[in-house]
């Protein structure tokens, strides 16, 4: 089964962002990782490569920094990357990268296409959607398990108060959710042998029009303390109601 999947670079979810004067993520100085939905993909990916056969190749767009991502992916068992190099990536919106990775995709010729369903950084859960609406595939969202069948792939996806289960026929496009597999830690060795694993460079096809616009981002505001309502049940209740009501605004 010849697999590809869709991987990205993000700053570390760990860390503590800040953004510039522009209202753009500072980079600088920061630890930058293989998005962790699109890291569930690869190893599922290998997984399947391991147990099935095949090939598995990551395609990622960012700049020459975003190597770092896929030598993460090849040392994780994928056997080649491509990178688009589009250094304004940060600035491409979900319909240019799907744009840009549905133009590689198409020329792969494999059984599945595979990345998150969501990125720890922009979360707008639209590229994945978008690179199978692009190609005419069929989309498999937030799968929490995917195994190969005779015919394709039988896939269970978190919906709404439980999950789906379906079968797809290749090729198929499989949006990964946490729960789809456990990455891997890489050894020393598969660091090394990463490094002489081939990545492959290609220019953006470019011409897609951005669908959205960024107005403004912002900080959440810091965790403010608790509050604790004194009283009888019957003075307390309609008081909590009515705090969640204008201050929360959750009901």
């Amino acid at each position: 089964m010849n697999i590809a999947v869709c991987v990205k670079q993000v700053v570390d979810t760990e860390a503590v962002i800040e953004l510039d004067g522009n209202g753009n993520v500072v980079t600088e100085g920061q630890t930058l990782i293989i998005d962790p939905y699109g890291e569930f993909a690869v190893e599922k990916a290998v997984q399947l490569k391991e147990a099935l056969g095949g090939e598995v190749c990551c395609v990622c767009v960012g700049d020459e920094g975003a190597t770092s991502a896929l030598r993460h992916a090849l040392a994780m068992g994928a056997d080649r990357a491509i990178l688009v190099e589009d250094d304004a990536w940060r600035d491409l919106d979900a319909a240019q990268c799907a744009a840009e990775l549905a133009s590689v995709l198409s020329e792969l010729g494999v059984d599945v296409i595979m990345g998150g369903w969501t990125s720890g950084d922009t979360s707008s859960a639209q590229v994945m959607g978008r690179v199978a609406r692009r190609m005419g595939l069929p989309l498999a969202n937030m799968a929490v398990a995917l195994e190969a069948t005779d015919e394709g792939v039988c896939a269970t996806c978190e919906v709404d108060d439980g999950v789906e289960v379906a079968d797809y026929a290749c090729p198929v496009v499989v949006a990964a959710q946490q729960g789809l597999a456990e990455p891997r830690y890489p050894s020393v060795r598969d660091v090394m042998q990463a490094r002489r694993k081939p990545i492959e460079r290609r220019a953006p096809a470019g011409g897609a029009q951005a669908a959205t616009r960024v107005v403004a981002r912002s900080l959440k505001p810091a965790r403010s303390g608790g509050r604790v309502l004194e009283g009888e049940v019957a003075q307390v209740v309609p008081e909590l109601v009515r705090l969640l009501q204008i201050e929360a605004k959750v009901i």
